[in-house]
């Protein structure tokens, strides 16, 4: 039976029926069973008979396009604590379901796309999508997108759009205004570096004998992301309002 609640919200709710209708599951829209009752039980029906990765896909859609940002974010915790009541390999990390189990992981990634600027945020967000992509994984780019949020937030403190992220990270230390452990800097210059040699990412994107692995993108992102918190942290501690333009 229908929740009566879901069915009092029927008029909201509408805009995303049909864009479920039309835009996931494919279907002409003068196919949609009229009534809310009969479209529920028919994307009922479709949704039993999807594949493995479909289910994970229909989940995606409804967060990224249910109207409703607190019923969103209930849904994903039961789905996440349904995922790890049946040992799956895939969580909710922001608004796409990856292969990430480790709860401090996830943490760490999802306060990185909360970062103050909206550049980190997104390349973030590509990094994921690219990452998570369960027919067409893209690790080379997700690769490349999560060094360049680091990149991103680098150049908002270092006050240089033009800059690298070695420049910007030089620039930082010599600024003085945040304690940048050098060992930290060194660290980021050569994943850097590995991102932008022959043998990386960067110019090489082209290239079919790089190969990149789950794992590696899942190290990067994860990397990526602390390193992303710890600056955003020392930022805070040196006064450094990061929302506001250079």
């Amino acid at each position: 039976m229908l929740n009566k609640a879901w069915i009092n919200d029927w008029p909201e709710l509408l805009p995303f029926f049909l864009s479920l209708w039309h835009d996931f599951l494919k279907e002409p829209f003068d196919t949609m069973p009229r009534g809310c009752e009969k479209l529920y039980m028919r994307v009922r029906e479709l949704f039993f008979g999807f594949k493995w990765f479909e289910v994970y896909d229909f989940l995606e859609f409804v967060v990224n396009n249910h109207p409703n940002k607190s019923i969103n974010e209930r849904f994903k915790k039961e789905c996440n604590s349904i995922l790890e009541e049946e040992m799956s390999a895939y969580r909710f990390v922001g608004n796409q379901i990856v292969q990430i189990t480790s709860e401090e992981e996830i943490s760490e990634i999802e306060r990185a796309m909360e970062s103050p600027v909206e550049t980190v945020r997104v390349h973030l967000e590509n990094a994921l999508k690219l990452m998570s992509d369960r027919r067409f994984p893209d690790y080379r780019n997700s690769v490349k997108e999560s060094i360049s949020a680091v990149e991103a937030m680098c150049k908002k403190i270092a006050h240089d759009e033009k800059a690298t992220l070695g420049k910007a990270l030089d620039e930082i230390e010599k600024q003085g205004r945040i304690d940048l452990h050098p060992a930290l800097k060194e660290a980021f210059s050569k994943l850097y570096g590995y991102a932008s040699s022959a043998e990386g990412i960067r110019h090489a994107l082209l290239e079919e004998k790089v190969s990149l692995s789950l794992e590696d993108a899942r190290f990067m992102l994860v990397a990526c992301s602390a390193f992303i918190n710890y600056l955003i942290a020392k930022s805070s501690k040196a006064g450094l309002d990061l929302k506001r333009s250079p």
